[in-house]
């Protein structure tokens, strides 16, 4: 069974599921095995590292089926675009940060354009500049998104209307096949996840991390700049990332400030890692978490998304 929608049709897959672009996480065998499932796998390049874009990018392509490379815009350049696309990319995704630059670098090779997007304003912008695709994130989503943003439920239909015919996706909580079928209802195209296919058996993550994603609730994640800013990291402010629980952030919570000017904390996190106290990453985790039991492989899990999508409209179509 299929779901289409003007993504499907526009990307040539068969369901209307995409792989987040996970920095850590989605490595090329997890995006080729979203991408074999019938969805659509996205590499997640991240800060465009090249190295590591050589090894995993043939591995993403191996699948033979469509797939695309995403980016931290606020973190790359022109010339790491460049390489994937030279590489062979021939779908682009923009998360976090204006895409302007990049627009006709990408055009430029015949590709296509997904854009991310947290707030109205970016999906103008999104819009205005031609994106194929515009990415609807709300706050449920795990990892890094905007500090004050709105849920996923009334985000969604909202950024369709405006950017209309441009296909949405809806992100944010969305970890089993209700969410899927929600997203559809409220006039997305589909849906892009993330945490549920950091448990599956091709991700980029630690056993410690699988362990703590199955063992996860909502109730325990939080989004915060605590663990960003410990660690160091140059993330923008307006962006703030939700994970599982970690001591910094019981330590430092309410704190940032105090935290951003305290040298010797970010030792002491470094410290702390090197001697095994805390994990070597934080756990990025949305609050769809309560919803992850197993770890299957992401194919496998791509079709289970659909068959429970097919099932919840079932249901809707019962009750009228």
């Amino acid at each position: 069974m299929t779901l289409p929608t003007r993504f499907t049709d526009l990307f040539r897959v068969h369901h209307p599921i995409a792989l987040a672009p996970m920095g850590g996480s989605a490595g090329g065998a997890l995006t080729a095995a979203v991408s074999r499932g019938g969805g659509f796998g996205i590499l997640g390049a991240a800060y465009g590292d090249r190295e590591w874009l050589a090894r995993e990018l043939p591995i993403a392509a191996s699948s033979g089926q469509p797939y695309g490379v995403g980016f931290l815009t606020w973190a790359i350049d022109a010339a790491a675009v460049h390489h994937a696309l030279d590489l062979g990319a021939t779908t682009i995704m923009f998360s976090f940060g204006d895409p302007g630059p990049y627009v006709e670098v990408v055009r430029s090779a015949q590709a296509r354009i997904i854009v991310q997007v947290t707030d109205l304003e970016e999906a103008r912008r999104a819009a205005d500049l031609g994106a194929d695709v515009i990415v609807a994130q709300g706050t449920e989503a795990g990892g890094h998104g905007a500090r004050r943003g709105r849920s996923t439920l009334p985000f969604v239909p909202v950024v369709a209307d405006l950017v209309a015919p441009i296909p949405v996706l809806a992100a944010g909580g969305i970890a089993d096949g209700r969410g899927v079928a929600a997203a559809l209802a409220l006039g997305a195209d589909g849906v892009l996840i993330g945490t549920r296919f950091q448990a599956t058996a091709e991700a980029l993550v630690e056993p410690s991390t699988m362990r703590a994603l199955l063992a996860g609730r909502t109730d325990e994640t939080e989004r915060n700049r605590v663990l960003d800013l410990a660690r160091g990291s140059a993330w923008p402010s307006r962006w703030t990332a939700r994970t599982l629980g970690h001591p910094y952030l019981d330590r430092w919570r309410d704190r940032e400030a105090e935290l951003a000017a305290d040298a010797q904390a970010v030792r002491g996190y470094q410290d702390d890692i090197a001697r095994g106290v805390i994990p070597a990453m934080p756990v990025w985790a949305g609050e769809g978490v309560d919803l992850i039991t197993d770890v299957p492989s992401a194919a496998d899990l791509v079709g289970d998304l659909i068959t429970q999508a097919e099932a919840a409209f079932a249901r809707a179509g019962r009750r009228t």
